[in-house]
């Protein structure tokens, strides 16, 4: 069985495409699958929004990413763990590359994504480029990351010394102890947070994770991107979807 691991924290605005692209690929894939949201403190309706779209909900009052995922995986009753963000949804081309390459001997990999709107000038340059360097250096972001229970268990999850960068580090482990695979479809994920961020915070992130890695994320300071007030984006929210 396939176990699909959502951490959330207030988002009840996108959760239910997340879990109707996962029902979707799952049926068209023929796999038995379950669908967890662990909803970490939220004060919104995502609770709400997650149960009605036919997920499990587990409470929890981490506020760190990594321990978030680690709760849902503590809880999955699958093989094969796919932890997707809340606001990524998943297809049945990425879901099938994925379970081939299980098939075929990977214990883990996970997928680049697209975003679902117009990126700035800046993003539209520093994308591909990042895709191009991840599939070199065989590094995926969080928005989907599969792999198997007992690889899973193996590495010990993710590591949770880390405010970000948490995915970063799995994928490394997972590269140590057998084959990581990048599939060549792509997952759509949500250009909201690359509306609110400056050019500035972006290349100091960047320089932060190359230099320092993720041991550069073991505060959450410098991390309101992740952990501080959500801010109003009128910008994103007038972009035309994908």
């Amino acid at each position: 069985m396939l176990s699909f691991i959502i951490p959330a924290h207030n988002e009840e605005a996108y959760l239910n495409k997340t879990i109707a692209a996962i029902h979707s690929s799952a049926l068209a894939c023929g796999e038995e699958y379950e669908i967890l949201v662990v909803d970490d403190a939220s004060t919104d309706g995502t609770k709400g929004v997650a149960e009605t779209a036919g997920a499990v909900v587990i409470q929890v009052t981490h506020r760190k990413i990594a321990a978030t995922r680690n709760s849902g995986a503590k809880a999955a009753k699958g093989d094969i763990f796919f932890f997707i963000d809340a606001d990524t949804c998943i297809n049945q081309a990425c879901l099938k590359e994925s379970l081939e390459a299980v098939k075929a001997g990977a214990v883990g990999g996970g997928c680049h994504f697209n975003y679902d709107a117009k990126l700035p000038l800046w993003a539209r340059v520093l994308h591909p480029m990042g895709l191009f360097f991840g599939r070199i250096f065989k590094l995926v972001g969080g928005c989907c990351i599969f792999v198997t229970r007992k690889a899973f268990d193996k590495i010990g999850g993710f590591p949770e010394e880390y405010y970000a960068a948490e995915d970063v580090a799995f994928s490394s482990a997972l590269g140590k102890i057998g084959l990581f695979v990048i599939p060549k479809a792509r997952v759509r994920t949500s250009a909201r947070k690359i509306w609110t961020m400056k050019l500035g915070q972006t290349i100091w992130l960047l320089i932060k994770l190359v230099f320092a890695g993720p041991n550069g994320f073991r505060s959450k300071k410098g991390l309101d991107l992740w952990y501080g007030k959500r801010p109003d984006d009128p910008v994103y929210q007038q972009l035309p979807k994908n």
